[in-house]
C-alpha cells in the first residue's frame, strides 16, 4: 500500500492512500476519532474506479497530526503481530 502525503501542516495531515480499502480505512478512522488528541478524523473516496481513498486528520492545537498516526500505527501493529493461528 502506497501512501503519498498531500498536506503535513502541523495539525492537520492529508494523505492518499493506493490500494487501500475500506475495511484499513475505517479501521484507522475509528482509532483516531477514539483519542483525545484528535479534533477529526475521516477518509474520503471520490469515484471508487478512479480515484485513491485519502485520509485526513486533525488534531487539537499543540499535537502534530502525523506523531498521533505513527502511534496508531505502532498500535495497530503490537495488535496484529500478537495474533496466533
Amino acid at each position: 500500500m502506497a501512501v503519498k502525503v498531500l498536506k503535513n501542516d502541523g495539525r492537520e495531515l492529508r494523505l492518499r492512500i493506493s490500494g487501500g480499502t475500506h475495511t484499513e480505512l475505517q479501521m484507522f478512522r475509528a482509532r483516531l476519532n477514539n483519542m483525545d488528541d484528535v479534533e477529526y478524523a475521516n477518509y474520503f473516496q471520490n469515484h471508487p474506479d478512479l480515484d485513491d481513498p485519502e485520509l485526513y486528520v486533525r488534531t487539537i492545537k499543540g499535537k502534530k497530526a502525523d506523531k498521533i498516526l505513527k502511534d496508531v500505527c505502532s498500535s495497530i501493529t503490537k495488535e496484529f503481530s500478537s495474533i496466533s493461528l
